[in-house]
């Protein structure tokens, strides 16, 4: 058998640094569904190396059944597993957890990555508090790719800070930026402020220093400025930047859309003999349409701005979905994320610092 057993209590024993620690026993599908996952990744990353996580007597026999995976994986056994419904604090408290052991793996340079279909709550919490933030960033985002007309765009925060000051939203465009690179491999993708109209003056504050800040700053001739709702599925920026409830509800309401119209599809096509006829002479292109948008192809949010590669992949997702979560980690470790997001950062900062001096002026100019 090729997979080794990593000790309990001393993983560190092992030299081998891995490409991801995969959680085995995240979501609603595990641990099947992660060991299908990995067979199909496999395929597509046969380099890739694999730490797995979770209960070696439910894992082990999944993987003989699956010898690509098996060849790629390593396991590293615990009995215990945080529950889709466990709170975030209580899972702090679960310290040998297959998700909180893949988060060390990736702290202590065990693994680059780290994948799970988990709580999104425990497992945003635990990646702060064990990967930690990295330094020059204020507040981790999470960031996901979503189909558009001309093609896939990035967006951030989805959901992960609900409310967000002006620094926060040009640190998520310095992270969607890297992470455009890394992911869609656009060489300078173009950056967005998602508001409520693209005249200067709209918005909030926070908008409109955000704006000036990315107007003077090396990501200024990717600054596109600000766009509209409608703009997100039109294409009209690689990169969406937004606080992270605006962009969960965002996010929500164009899944929502999604939905209604392939119901109203199906509706329309069984209405009577000469619909489903109609259905037949158009099914090919219906069917390039469903591949398009299949969600399984945008699997695999990010917690952006750690110091690792940290993804989400839905809980109820199948093996291609999961298989998709893998793809997105691997691009990302491969193509250096976060040494983008540091160079950038680096050449920052000064902006950063006198912007933020300029607007603590501001009041005490006022009063003179």
């Amino acid at each position: 058998m090729s997979d080794r057993e990593i000790s309990e209590n001393s993983p560190a024993e092992q030299s081998e640094v891995f490409s991801l620690a995969v959680d085995g026993m995240g979501g609603d599908g595990a641990p099947d569904v992660v060991v299908a996952g990995l067979a199909i990744a496999a395929d597509r990353h046969p380099g890739m190396r694999v730490l797995l996580t979770g209960d070696e007597a439910r894992l082990r026999p999944l993987l003989a059944k699956y010898p690509k995976a098996e060849a790629i994986c390593t396991i590293w056994h615990t009995d215990a597993a945080i529950p889709m419904d466990m709170k975030p604090t209580a899972a702090l408290r679960v310290r040998r957890s297959s998700m909180r052991l893949g988060m060390d793996a990736v702290a202590s340079g065990r693994a680059r990555g780290v994948v799970s279909a988990g709580n999104s709550g425990a497992m945003l919490a635990l990646a702060k508090i064990v990967v930690k933030t990295m330094p020059g960033i204020s507040r981790p985002a999470m960031a996901a790719i979503s189909p558009t007309i001309k093609g896939d765009v990035v967006m951030l925060d989805l959901g992960a800070n609900v409310a967000c000051d002006w620094r926060n939203l040009v640190e998520f465009a310095v992270m969607g930026e890297a992470f455009a690179k890394a992911v869609l491999g656009l060489p300078a993708p173009s950056i967005g402020l998602l508001n409520i109209g693209s005249e200067e003056l709209k918005g909030d504050e926070k908008l409109r220093v955000a704006s000036e800040a990315l107007r003077e700053s090396p990501l200024a001739a990717q600054f596109h400025g600000f766009i509209e709702g409608h703009d997100i599925t039109a294409g009209t920026t690689d990169v969406v930047v937004t606080d992270g409830f605006t962009g969960n509800v965002a996010l929500k309401t164009g899944e929502g859309a999604l939905k209604m119209a392939s119901s109203l599809l199906r509706q329309v096509f069984n209405r009577g003999i000469i619909s489903k006829i109609g259905y037949l002479l158009v099914r090919p292109g219906l069917e390039r349409m469903k591949e398009w948008l299949d969600p399984r192809r945008y699997n695999g949010a990010v917690f952006v701005g750690l110091n690792g590669v940290v993804v989400k992949s839905h809980g109820g997702t199948d093996a291609e979905g999961f298989a998709a979560a893998v793809d997105v980690a691997m691009d990302m470790v491969t193509h250096g994320f976060n040494d983008g997001i540091r160079e950038r950062l680096t050449h920052m900062g000064a902006l950063l610092s006198r912007q933020q001096a300029s607007l603590e002026r501001e009041p005490e100019t006022t009063a003179s």
